[in-house]
């Protein structure tokens, strides 16, 4: 699939099958997570894979959307709070940039796979971190339910609008 297409045909997948995903299609989704391009190649972020059964279910009691439930796992992206690129003139991080640049990664991944996904961002941070102490040391920029589409999964209505080009260019 050209890049185009893929970027085109990928929605949000908000409604899962219960088929399990199989450990190559994670593994892969994991290696294009770690090809991401990040600032100075500092990769400051972690992965965080919800796919035992216990971990799932604890994670799925936190959230409030009926989808998480039904995707057979879950990646949570966290940026690192203390290492990673600082611009040298006004110690700007650039992990939070870093690790949204690997989510986005694996989102396009997920889908060249046959997979769904959608970025979580509505969720209680401080909950999260409660139940996995893990992830205290990270700004989670999102979480991502993981699972095969179901057969009646489709596109928000609001998929398909797009501004134009000439409202998103201004040209210098």
């Amino acid at each position: 699939m050209d890049f185009l297409k893929l970027a085109r045909e990928r929605y949000s997948v908000r409604k899962f099958k219960s088929q399990q995903v199989e450990q190559e299609k994670i593994d892969k989704i994991l290696k294009a997570i770690q090809l991401a391009p990040t600032a100075k190649n500092s990769q400051a972020f972690k992965v965080f894979l919800f796919s035992s059964k216990q971990a799932k279910q604890k994670l799925d009691d936190l959230i409030i959307f009926p989808f998480m439930k039904e995707a057979p796992l879950a990646i949570a992206i966290g940026a690192c709070k203390t290492t990673g690129y600082l611009r040298k003139f006004d110690n700007k991080s650039y992990n939070q940039v870093d690790a949204s640049i690997a989510a986005t990664h694996m989102i396009l991944e997920i889908a060249a796979l046959g997979l769904g996904t959608t970025w979580l961002g509505h969720f209680d941070d401080k909950l999260v971190k409660n139940a996995f102490p893990e992830l205290n040391d990270y700004d989670l920029v999102g979480i991502f339910p993981i699972g095969y589409p179901a057969d009646d999964a489709k596109p928000s209505e609001m998929h398909s609008q797009r501004k134009s080009i000439d409202k998103l260019l201004v040209k210098i």
